[in-house]
């Protein structure tokens, strides 16, 4: 089997100049784009969230939709490590106290910001082979009525990035707290 070669350069126009900049994604990276409300985006992340087998780490500013919240809860008691970071304003919202409560009481870890400004990734890793990133949150208007983006990265190396920012976050006591309601 060939090694897959790596995509090193882009090239850029800006007012007329030509600047090429590296751009290091393997050609054997997939990059999957979802548009809401057409591709109903959240429904491949369920999808994703069913096939995970080791971990699903989710940062999102605003988690309500309840196939989202049934398909992390499902994962958990299949034995993956689900890791939720959200935002603690958000919490105000009674649909999102309700599903990050429920993913709580089935024993997910729930941290939020305790730092003024939002929280506002909207990103997940999976698996050392997965993470999404777009404006897509994880809620139902998301979904069906707003306009947004979900994109699906496959690729180890950016992934591996996604993934340590995620445990850069979790693990920094100073921004960021467990929430226990």
């Amino acid at each position: 089997m060939s090694r897959p070669t790596c995509l090193t350069l882009i090239a850029l126009t800006v007012a007329g100049f030509v600047f090429l900049v590296p751009l290091p994604v393997c050609a054997s990276a997939t990059i999957e784009i979802y548009y809401a409300p057409e591709d109903h985006p959240i429904d491949r992340v369920v999808g994703l969230y069913a096939h995970a087998t080791r971990y699903i780490y989710v940062s999102v500013y605003a988690l309500t939709a309840p196939s989202v919240v049934k398909a992390l809860v499902e994962a958990k008691h299949r034995g993956v490590d689900v890791r939720v970071i959200t935002d603690r304003e958000r919490l105000n919202d009674p649909k999102q106290h309700s599903a990050v409560n429920t993913l709580r009481l089935a024993g997910v870890p729930i941290r939020v910001n305790r730092h003024d400004a939002l929280m506002h990734l909207k990103q997940v890793v999976i698996d050392d082979a997965i993470h999404t990133s777009g404006s897509a949150n994880h809620t139902t208007s998301g979904n069906r009525y707003n306009d947004e983006r979900l994109d699906v990265i496959t690729d180890a190396r950016l992934t591996a990035k996604v993934r340590e920012k995620f445990l850069t976050m979790w693990n920094d006591h100073e921004r960021f707290m467990t929430w226990t309601q």
